[in-house]
């Protein structure tokens, strides 16, 4: 899976902002604001990847319970393809 071309990204102090552009093959017209770990999300689907790999990447960047950041991470991604976001 990856972000959709067209979606661009700005960090900001405590977080990142999301919005498409024109480009962007989506109905949605937003700005979508994320907390550091959801920004961490994003800037992964830049680039071609799965969900284990995210997983994985959060695991190691993060101390935490992993059921936790499993359900954090599906909550972002369901959030994403609500917006049509991430190419599958």
């Amino acid at each position: 899976m990856k972000l959709k071309k067209g979606f661009c990204t700005q960090t900001i102090s405590d977080g990142q902002v999301m919005v498409p552009t024109a480009e962007a093959e989506t109905d949605f017209r937003g700005i979508v604001r994320s907390n550091e770990t959801a920004a961490f999300v994003v800037d992964m689907l830049k680039n071609e990847t799965t969900k284990d790999e995210i997983l994985n990447a959060l695991k190691q960047e993060y101390e935490g319970d992993e059921r936790k950041m499993e359900q954090d991470l599906l909550s972002v991604l369901d959030k994403l393809k609500s917006i049509d976001a991430i190419e599958e």
